[in-house]
């Protein structure tokens, strides 16, 4: 539901095209019909079975869905996923996805023919039954053999959806654009039953000089209907997931080992955590292809590539986990599990897999005319501020005074004063700020934007986003006025100090003591790992409350200037070339005016700039690793890569990251339109939080076991590969999995506030 509701925000343009309302209840409509007409999926020896698919396709029929595909105003690409998610819960293989290739094929423009047109009609009536198959032009090694000839064909149809009841007889044969039909039940047909991953469902197809009627498709439109059908099949599989993920869930919750409920077990937390991220990111990567299909992005089948190669990967591995959580009794074919997890195999195998839709993605950011990425639609003010951004980066980041950046050390390379103060005078360090704060009131879409611009040309960071946040939610009249402006000119920077020597991702365990001294407070303690301690001022995190019960009642937030008396600063090197400090408190002064919020009551401001802080600093990160992966695919494009770029096993590499990528971008996305919608369920960002620094590792280390030694030389080394660029970034992606909690924690909280699993 989620996903439809962010495709519904950036719809297709049509009016009369149904929007995120019609799929909800398209989908709660096919729910309710399917739970009362089709067999559960626990009965595996009739999920397959052909009379059992012959009945149901009738009543899909009867409520309209085999119209899906024909006439946009009804439905397009993004309800065709709903339903096919909805019959992937139910384990239903009524032939849905050979229904929307057929409409979809008459609506392509050319004449369909009488035979055509009343084979349509009585489809769409449920008097027949249709089958699919690409044939010769199938990417899956075993497709069959088909000779046409004289209007009649003569060869093997394998693997066919349906194949054992279809009255007709869907498919290609290799000449060029066009699908063939002939009647199923003509002389020449023998279906021969084809068990599957123990099920039943599929045949293969001997035809014998059977005649054949011949739909001409206009150039590429049969491509374009095999990644339609492949889309299909991908919802198809999420739907069956999904289904058995919330069976994996509820028994989490009641199954008790050891006197516990087995999901309270930290281990059984993550993993499905982890399913948890694997299915939101296939549905907003299924959604998002599907409205590019329906608003005509020409992207749309790259999106559509990275989603399949997405959901063909972990959506496998879901269903496992799934079956891991729930042990023996998931195995049982008693249980509805197991024809779920079959049958998401069987779609998730299907036209060449995982390795055809890798390497289709490979061939895009491979090729020499390649263009990158492609850049998500951000609704139109979100479109034209992006513009707005690039051109006057283009004006003010270019040249000598980026060279001269560029070429300091990375430590050095964080921030620029004179950048900062320009910046501030567009107003945009302030964009997302309300205008009562002198703000302009930008949407998160709009500030999304802002973000991968500023990223794509490795502008130096600007601005104290968290702090600002609260100060506007918390601070005082006199601090708001005072503090705010600075900020939005670019003249003041901020660091946080939360973690200590006991206290990291337990922060409630703080010790660092701030007390009451008449007007003013006296601060002692040590914060460690903070990053920008040589900024204005340190987001000083303290209790004021030592015998405060819950732990977290009795913290005070702090803003306190870095020149205060007391504060001693000791910078340490990380490993990956920059510095964080231990800072001592000693005997700090600050006033009362410096306190952010209420006595003891810092927790929640705490929490709340946390929260701002996982979802500002994954959409940056993920941009990084957007960014490298263009520059990188370059590289592999340009003379000193070009022999690797040809490499099948380099090519599934570039496949699987642009997957990623792309899934980790629309996580991102989504969690902006919530933001925009003021609707973020509290675990969002934690999820993010958690695929944007593990993204970032992984760029890392694939890109140095296809690059090699040359990628592990460091920026000051002569000739090193993109002055470092590989080696030093996966040497930095271990802070973002660590910092601001951990993604140990973060997955607590998934399974916890997310899935409701017992602490």
């Amino acid at each position: 539901m989620q996903a439809e509701a962010a495709a519904g925000n950036r719809d297709a343009t049509d009016d009369a095209a149904p929007g995120a309302d019609e799929r909800a209840m398209l989908r709660e409509a096919l729910r309710g019909f399917l739970a009362r007409a089709w067999v559960r999926p626990e009965n595996a020896d009739r999920v397959g079975d052909p009379a059992a698919i012959a009945e149901i396709w009738r009543g899909l029929c009867g409520q309209g869905l085999a119209g899906l595909g024909r006439d946009r105003a009804e439905g397009g690409l993004a309800e065709i996923l709903v339903a096919m998610e909805e019959l992937g819960r139910a384990a239903c293989r009524a032939p849905l996805p050979a229904a929307v290739v057929a409409n979809l094929a008459a609506a392509g423009g050319q004449e369909s023919g009488a035979a055509f047109s009343a084979f349509l009609d009585a489809m769409q009536s449920g008097r027949a039954l249709p089958a699919l198959a690409f044939g010769p032009q199938d990417l899956d090694r075993d497709r069959g053999r088909l000779a046409v000839a004289e209007g009649t064909a003569t060869g093997e149809l394998r693997h066919v959806e349906a194949g054992e009841c279809a009255t007709h007889l869907l498919f290609a044969d290799g000449q060029g654009d066009a699908l063939l039909l002939a009647d199923a039940a003509a002389p020449g047909v023998e279906r021969l039953p084809a068990r599957a991953m123990g099920v039943g469902g599929q045949a293969h197809l001997r035809l014998q000089q059977v005649p054949v009627q011949r739909l001409a498709l206009p150039p590429g439109r049969l491509a374009e209907l095999q990644e339609v059908h492949r889309l299909c099949l991908a919802a198809r599989a999420l739907g069956a997931v999904d289904a058995g993920f919330g069976m994996a869930v509820d028994w989490a919750k009641e199954r008790r080992q050891f006197g516990r409920p087995i999901g309270s077990f930290q281990a059984v937390q993550h993993k499905l955590a982890d399913n948890l991220m694997i299915l939101e990111a296939a549905r907003l990567s299924l959604a998002n292809a599907a409205a590019c299909h329906d608003r005509g992005d020409a992207a749309w089948r790259s999106f559509g590539a990275a989603s399949f190669a997405f959901a063909a990967d972990r959506l496998r591995k879901a269903a496992l986990e799934n079956h891991h959580a729930m042990g023996a009794v998931g195995y049982a074919e008693a249980h509805a599990l197991p024809s779920l997890t079959k049958f998401a195999h069987l779609d998730l195998v299907a036209h060449g897999g995982l390795r055809r839709a890798r390497e289709e993605l490979a061939a895009r950011y491979l090729a020499p005319d390649a263009a990158g990425l492609p850049e998500h639609d951000l609704g139109a003010d979100g479109n034209a501020f992006r513009q707005e951004v690039r051109a006057w980066l283009q004006d003010h980041w270019v040249g000598a005074r980026k060279a001269a950046f560029d070429a300091r050390p990375f430590h050095e390379r964080e921030y620029d004063p004179g950048f900062a103060r320009d910046l501030g005078r567009t107003g945009w360090i302030a964009l997302g700020w309300p205008k009562a704060f002198g703000g302009q009131a930008r949407s998160p879409l709009e500030q999304l934007a802002f973000v991968e611009e500023m990223e794509r040309v490795e502008a130096p960071r600007t601005g104290a986003a968290v702090q600002a946040a609260m100060l506007m939610v918390s601070g005082t009249p006199e601090q708001q006025a005072e503090l705010l402006p600075a900020i939005a000119r670019g003249e003041a920077v901020y660091g946080m100090g939360y973690s200590e020597p006991e206290a990291g991702s337990d922060l409630a365990s703080l010790r660092t003591r701030a007390e009451r001294d008449g007007d003013d407070w006296v601060i002692n303690g040590q914060k460690i790992w903070t990053t920008t301690y040589w900024g204005d001022f340190m987001l000083l995190a303290t209790r004021t409350d030592p015998d405060a019960e819950p732990r977290h009642a009795g913290i005070t937030m702090f803003l306190v200037p870095m020149d205060s008396p007391g504060i001693t600063v000791k910078p340490m090197k990380t490993m990956y070339d920059g510095t964080f400090a231990n800072i001592f408190y000693d005997d700090v002064r600050v006033p009362d005016s410096a306190r952010v919020g209420e006595v003891n009551g810092g927790w929640r401001v705490l929490t709340g700039a946390l929260s701002s802080e996982r979802s500002i600093v994954s959409a940056g990160i993920i941009a990084k690793v957007a960014h490298d992966f263009d520059i990188f695919c370059a590289w592999l494009r340009a003379e000193d890569g070009a022999a690797l770029a040809g490499d099948p096993w380099v090519r599934d590499r570039i496949g699987d990251l642009a997957a990623q990528i792309e899934a980790c971008r629309l996580l991102s996305l989504r969690c902006v339109e919530l933001t925009d919608a003021q609707v973020t369920p509290p675990h969002y960002a934690a999820m993010v939080k958690v695929q944007a620094g593990e993204l970032m590792e992984r760029f890392g280390e694939t890109a140095l076991d296809i690059a090699g030694r040359a990628a592990t030389l460091s920026e000051d080394c002569p000739g090193a590969m993109l002055r470092g660029r590989i080696e030093q970034k996966l040497r930095h992606s271990l802070m973002w999995v660590i910092s601001i909690g951990t993604n140990e924690i973060q997955r607590t909280l998934i399974a916890t506030r997310g899935l409701g699993l017992p602490r």
